[in-house]
């Protein structure tokens, strides 16, 4: 059971989150989103799905109880519960898409496989170390792929808050796109030493350091489960299925297929690292590589 979160609520002097009224297995509570700022002129955090009017209603009501304007609109990946809600944002607030007396920037790290123009009309691209400073407030863009090819995380300085996204969770743990990049990604975060996470889904996560180090154990051990399973020589290589067998020797055998695909994400990456080697064939196998 996932921890109640109220709609609105005010977590600093700087940063609300505004729930994105849009709960589901996979987004736990619903998207959080973030208002962050002091003045006139604030910076939105993820947008939520598309079409969700109570979302919508909600910000409303935060905007104009507060007399702010939304300045841009960061989203942290392409995914649609986290860039979905911007078309609909922008028409409810009559903004324009750029800078201008009623534009909004809506920014995001390029990902050309996934820019989708159905869900937003224009992005101005954000890079890497890329800082925006708005009164309050200065966010420092840090690239952290590995959830997704696009995925970043943002820095507010002034709090050594980070933004999380989908790198992690305020509860239980994500999926990823390539383990290998959302490895090198935990421990970028990791080394910021943040006071405080401010996650993509679920509650705030007050002790980072030991939050991150889980994610990073947990994937490092079944990693270890993964490699000693491999032979050494390739004549006894194994198949995905026959290591799914070996280690998840707990897990019902209708969920090996699910099991066979986080084993391949750990193979990649260890592919990557030079640990493991593979054999062609009808099904690929794989082995200990010297």
């Amino acid at each position: 059971m996932v921890t109640p979160l109220e709609k609105v609520s005010r977590l600093s002097s700087r940063v609300m989150r505004i729930l994105g009224c849009n709960p589901s297995p996979m987004t736990l509570q619903g998207t959080n989103t973030y208002l962050i700022g002091t003045g006139k002129e604030r910076v939105l955090i993820d947008a939520g799905d598309p079409n969700v009017n109570e979302y919508l209603d909600v910000l409303t009501g935060v905007v104009n109880q507060n007399n702010v304007k939304l300045q841009r609109i960061m989203i942290t990946h392409w995914h649609q519960d986290h860039v979905g809600g911007v078309n609909g944002i922008m028409k409810r607030f009559k903004l324009e898409y750029g800078q201008g007396t009623n534009g909004c920037l809506v920014q995001k790290f390029q990902d050309v496989k996934h820019d989708d123009r159905s869900l937003v009309d224009k992005f101005e691209y954000l890079k890497d170390g890329d800082e925006i400073e708005i009164e309050g407030a200065t966010l420092k863009v840090i690239h952290t792929p590995g959830h997704s090819e696009d995925h970043l995380i943002i820095v507010l300085k002034e709090e050594n808050a980070v933004f999380s996204g989908d790198c992690i969770l305020g509860e239980g743990t994500t999926v990823f796109e390539d383990l290998y990049d959302y490895m090198k990604s935990l421990n970028i975060i990791l080394e910021l030493k943040p006071d405080v996470i401010y996650p993509g889904h679920g509650p705030v996560i007050q002790d980072p350091i030991p939050r991150i180090s889980q994610y990073i154990e947990h994937r490092l051990q079944r990693e270890r489960q993964i490699f000693d399973s491999l032979p050494s020589d390739k004549e006894n290589a194994l198949t995905v299925m026959q290591i799914v067998k070996k280690v998840y020797t707990e897990t019902p055998s209708y969920l090996h297929v699910a099991a066979a695909g986080n084993v391949k994400h750990h193979l990649s990456k260890l592919i990557k690292e030079g640990k493991v080697a593979t054999i062609e064939g009808p099904d690929l196998r794989y082995f200990r590589a010297d």
